[in-house]
């Protein structure tokens, strides 16, 4: 016969260990590795599913495009708690050569693959893919907003800025996708005057590309990560897709 200590001891023992098997506890949600295999290449990426999600309560999809000499995991690490919280499911693959991303073996058609892996996989809701990159990332999360304007809901970016010859890249979206760019105002990798000329180019075009100038902040974004991510998410979680997404294919050189 167990004493009523030992018994309040076991039941407390038996919560614990139920509550872990439900999968219901923020401690079962853990950022995974995974691979997936497109044009014959295995490719890295850093999964990360909240809780809760379900076919009636499909969630958004934040594609992370992670900085020079990174990974994707620098990125999931930073936006976990935010996804915990909004419910976001969060994927940030390697760029092929972690210095930099390039098409077309970046993207867009790898990125579309891995997107359509998962959502064939998981509760998503196709109408709001969304795109954040940070440096080298940030500005590659630009093109691909621009190449893919009505695949992509919304794109958000730190520290990043389009080429001085994008002008016909930016004539080529067929859809004014929400752009919602930070950077800090002594940013040395990305000047504050490059930056504004990104938003000039994308706005004389019609786009309403939104820019916060972090006043005193340089390249750095991990430090100040939470409140970056905070005002990206405000933005970009309002967007919405009116169709299914359309999916372009290019032919690059």
């Amino acid at each position: 016969m167990l004493s009523s200590s030992q018994m309040k001891r076991l039941v407390a023992i038996l919560s614990v260990l139920i509550t872990l098997g439900s999968g219901g506890s923020t401690f079962a949600q853990k950022i995974r590795k995974e691979t997936i295999q497109v044009n014959g290449k295995t490719r890295t990426f850093y999964l990360f599913i909240p809780d809760g999600i379900a076919a009636e309560r499909p969630a958004p999809l934040l594609l992370l495009l992670h900085g020079s000499n990174r990974n994707g995991l620098s990125l999931v690490e930073k936006w976990k708690d935010l996804a915990i919280k909004e419910s976001i499911v969060l994927v940030g693959p390697d760029a092929n050569n972690s210095e930099e991303w390039r098409a077309p073996v970046d993207g867009p058609d790898f990125l579309h693959e891995l997107i359509t892996d998962l959502k064939s996989k998981y509760p998503i809701d196709s109408r709001r893919f969304y795109l954040f990159g940070h440096s080298a990332g940030a500005s590659f999360a630009l093109y691909i907003s621009l190449y893919e304007s009505e695949y992509f809901a919304a794109t958000a970016i730190h520290a990043g800025a389009l080429g001085p010859d994008a002008g016909a890249t930016i004539k080529m979206a067929t859809r004014k996708i929400p752009i919602y760019i930070a950077v800090g105002t002594v940013d040395r990798s990305f000047p504050l005057g490059d930056v504004r000329a990104t938003r000039d180019a994308l706005n004389r075009e019609g786009f309403n590309a939104q820019l916060i100038e972090i006043a005193g902040h340089d390249h750095w974004y991990y430090d100040l990560a939470p409140k970056i991510n905070a005002d990206a998410w405000r933005f970009i979680k309002q967007q919405k897709l009116r169709e299914e997404p359309r999916y372009v294919t290019y032919n690059f050189k």
